[in-house]
């Protein structure tokens, strides 16, 4: 007998849960100065973190945990060590892209009321995976696909997040205890936010524009005239701001 059953869920979602849907990928934002602090909802991170868990994964194993920091403590420890991070990563710019960049506020790791960081376990399911056997970094790529999920579920209850880049793994393992084996994938903010902007915030700040769709599609190959574009307009764009 089959597994699978012909049902009105199988169909196409309706219009009005085709928009909702779209509306929150839209209106997904990197949260970074809009935080309240305000507690999050248990009933709300509980949907949150259980759209999370149903990620896909690679050989259905499910590699990611997601460890809840809430402690002030463990939250100032963790902004200094993006304060660290990040006076090395301005070091890498230079001129006038330099000074934009510090100008720019990049996180929110005390002002959103809770932390998480998702972590990939690249053994939880034994050391020959179905799907990971050419591709070994597919574990990770499926903790990536558990971030998506949060971040648009949040977005859909109306709590922003903000995904903090500029960390050095070990200030991560040393203040949450984070074993040597386990990769660690992203550190996130999670909270209510006073107002969620209609285009990124780096797009705003002009930190850069967005891409047009039509230069990120190719037929039956990769064509060297879309990058070339791309890499014009980037060009350009960066000229006209001033950047050299």
């Amino acid at each position: 007998m089959s597994d699978f059953t012909v049902s009105s869920e199988a169909q196409a979602f309706s219009l009005q849960e085709r928009e909702a849907l779209y509306k929150a990928i839209f209106a997904r934002r990197d949260i970074r100065s809009q935080f309240l602090s305000k507690p999050v909802a248990e009933d709300s991170l509980q949907r949150i973190l259980d759209a999370a868990h149903h990620a896909p994964s690679v050989g259905f194993m499910q590699p990611w945990d997601f460890i809840l920091v809430r402690s002030d403590a463990k939250r100032q420890a963790i902004k200094e060590g993006f304060d660290a991070a990040n006076a090395r990563s301005a070091e890498q710019f230079s001129g006038e892209r330099r000074r934009h960049y510090q100008r720019l506020k990049l996180e929110g790791i005390v002002e959103a009321p809770l932390g998480i960081c998702v972590t990939c376990d690249p053994s939880r399911t034994g050391p020959v995976v179905l799907g990971r056997t050419i591709k070994p970094e597919m574990d990770n790529y499926s903790a990536v696909c558990a971030v998506q999920n949060l971040w648009l579920a949040a977005r859909a209850e109306g709590l922003g997040v903000g995904w903090v880049s500029i960390l050095d793994d070990e200030v991560l393992r040393e203040t949450l205890g984070i074993p040597e084996q386990i990769r660690i994938i992203a550190y996130l903010c999670l909270g209510r936010v006073s107002a969620f902007s209609d285009i990124p915030e780096l797009e705003r700040k002009g930190w850069l524009p967005r891409r047009p769709l039509e230069l990120a599609v190719h037929e039956d190959g990769w064509q060297a005239t879309q990058q070339q574009q791309t890499e014009q307009l980037l060009a350009e764009y960066l000229h006209e701001k001033g950047y050299e």
